[in-house]
């Protein structure tokens, strides 16, 4: 307990507490103290006042009975220890005490010290100078005393009896002491409560303090050392909950982003493993089947030719010819399949690349009454691609549009032109994520082949998911409800309900809501999809600004491609073959072209024909 964070956080807080309220107290008590002693010294005083104005009348008429009188008067009245009368000289004239009467007291005493310390009695004193505060005993309650000098006035020394001449400046003093037993009671209770609120309040922060850290710094902790022991003991699929939008809750988030991002690079080790073993496995297929492949197909193709006045032999070797070549060509896509390798990019002519891919299907061409026709730009750029991956693109996509064709005259288009493309409707968005880190990537909707990005429209009394176009500026999106701008109450991620609402920004065509998604390491994307408009923005491709390209348009005037399998043609084992087709060539061209930073789209119609679309990036120097 005593390393933990929370602890430590609280017992430094309580310190620093303890000392601030101590100081705060002591400040505060003393502060008081002093008020209070300065208000019992101006009441003193004013007692004194009182009663030196009481006797003045009687001590001017010399009617010393009337003032022995209010002398006692005033000393019988609670917590007034003495009241007494002194001359000049330090005798005691009045008192409430008729003991003391007659007395002279020592100059030097506390009483008289303050008047008579430089040997002189000084005519002037202010109310501190006056006053003395002392114990008689050690452990006796506090006694107030003040001295009131009295003047002498003309009403004094113009008197009938004439006693003191006009010079004389001080006739004596009336000294008056007070008892502060109820003063100090006061300021006992006074303390004690400021010392138990004080405590009172240590109390309660440090209570609130512990509520405070045990909800947002010790159960967040606890959560992140539970997934880090989760994630060293390799279970990568642990995800911290939400622990909120503050430091903790961002580092959670990163955290979950980080094992995602270690998940998938292990996915893709053992994926790149598996597709090492399959491309040995192809490898040693290859090699053990082809040979033997070979073997039949020669002696089937031999005895075909023997067996023309045969019908029902030459029916079975066709099966057997047919059968094995197909054969052959799967074992040929396994292997085309499982060898992609990273490109070995080198600056090359793209037109040699074509010419070359040509020149490998020329005869089944020539064989099938196609005919091929070129328009090549002239002075293209070179880039930087690897002529071999490259020239089996240019291969499948021909092979495939010869098949197209079929037994047809045909043609066959092949048309490049230097290109310069805005990044909209280029740039394939791969990875989205909502503000808590959840992946809006949907597999299972694909858009052209590619994986869509998925998130929910909530309109007044319905929801339903959109799924966007992962192309950027694209927008083939597809809804499963009808979207208006005046209809939209939120927009939030499909897992945990989030609002992708943008609640800076509405769309600056049709003003209606528009959504912010992050893409890692690559900015936002915001958009809008209601019916009427398909405005998006990513600030981090516009940034970048318009690109050099190399289009390469390949056509063909088959049969076309039917619109409900379009998006399927760039999956893996996805024909339209039949029994003739491994569905991995065009899966193969997306995977080469994805590595050397191109795309690749389609175009078709029933009937009439398809044209792929590739683009190349040009590099600048």
């Amino acid at each position: 307990m005593f390393n933990k964070i929370s602890f430590k956080l609280i017992l430094t807080i309580v310190v620093v507490a303890i000392l601030v309220f101590t100081g705060y107290a002591i400040i505060t008590l003393q502060t008081q103290t002093n008020l209070v002693m300065s208000q019992v010294k101006n009441f003193v005083n004013t007692q004194s006042e009182t009663i030196k104005n009481s006797t003045k009348v009687s001590m001017l008429n010399n009617n010393r009975e009337l003032t022995h009188e209010i002398i006692r008067t005033v000393g019988q009245q609670p917590c007034i220890r003495q009241v007494r009368i002194l001359n000049k000289e330090g005798e005691v004239m009045y008192a409430a005490d008729t003991t003391e009467i007659g007395k002279v007291l020592d100059k030097k005493a506390e009483a008289c010290y303050s008047c008579h310390a430089s040997d002189q009695p000084l005519e002037k004193l202010t109310i501190s100078e006056r006053v003395r505060v002392y114990r008689k005993h050690p452990d006796s309650t506090r006694i107030m005393g003040i001295i009131n000098p009295i003047y002498n006035e003309p009403s004094c020394w113009q008197a009938d009896c004439h006693v003191h001449s006009k010079n004389q400046k001080v006739l004596g003093v009336l000294d008056l002491t007070v008892c502060l037993k109820h003063v100090d009671q006061e300021i006992a209770s006074v303390r004690q409560k400021m010392v138990v609120m004080a405590g009172l309040a240590i109390i309660l922060l440090a209570a609130i303090l512990w509520l405070l850290i045990q909800k947002f710094v010790d159960r967040p902790v606890k959560k992140l050392l539970t997934a880090t022991r989760q994630v060293a003991s390799g279970n990568l699929n642990y995800n911290i909950p939400d622990l909120g939008n503050d430091e903790l809750g961002i580092l959670a988030r990163s955290f979950n982003n980080m094992t995602r991002k270690l998940a998938e690079a292990r996915q893709q080790l053992f994926q790149s493993d598996k597709m090492a073993s399959l491309g040995r496995l192809a490898a040693g297929v290859a090699h053990e089947i082809n040979n033997p492949l070979t073997g039949i197909l020669t002696y089937a193709s031999f005895l075909l030719k023997r067996t023309k006045n045969q019908p029902e032999i030459h029916n079975d070797l066709q099966v057997i010819v047919r059968e094995t070549m197909r054969s052959r060509e799967i074992v040929k896509g396994l292997l085309d399949f499982a060898r992609q390798s990273i490109p070995k990019k080198i600056k090359t002519d793209i037109h040699q690349v074509i010419n070359r891919a040509l020149t490998v299907v020329e005869n089944q061409l020539t064989l099938n009454h196609i005919e091929v026709e070129k328009k090549f730009a002239p002075r293209l750029p070179e880039v930087q691609i690897d002529p071999n991956q490259m020239q089996q693109v240019f291969i499948n996509l021909i092979s495939n549009a010869q098949h197209a064709i079929g037994s047809k005259v045909g043609k066959i288009k092949i048309k490049t032109t230097l290109v310069r493309l805005s990044p909209y409707g280029k740039v394939q968005i791969k990875q989205a994520l909502c503000p808590k880190g959840h992946d809006l990537m949907d597999e299972r909707q694909r858009i052209d082949g590619l994986p869509s990005i998925k998130i929910k429209v909530q309109l007044d009394g319905q929801e339903g998911m959109v799924y966007l176009d992962p192309i950027y500026g694209r927008n083939h999106f597809r809804s499963e409800i009808s979207v208006k701008n005046d209809d939209i109450k939120d927009i939030v991620c499909p897992k945990c309900n989030i609002s992708l609402i943008d609640k800076e920004q509405t769309c600056p065509k049709c003003e209606a809501p528009v959504y912010l998604l992050e893409i890692p390491g690559k900015g936002q994307l915001q958009g809008c999809f209601t019916d009427d408009c398909q405005w998006q923005y990513w600030d981090f491709i516009e940034k970048q600004g318009p690109r050099d390209y190399i289009e390469i348009k390949v056509s063909d005037t088959g049969c076309g491609i039917p619109p409900e399998i379009i998006d399927k043609i760039f999956d893996p084992f996805f024909t339209t073959k039949g029994q003739q087709g491994t569905g991995l060539g065009l899966a193969v061209i997306w995977g080469i072209l994805e590595n050397h930073e191109g795309t690749i789209s389609v175009e078709s119609k029933l009937g009439k024909g398809t044209t792929f679309t590739i683009h190349l990036p040009v590099q600048t120097t």
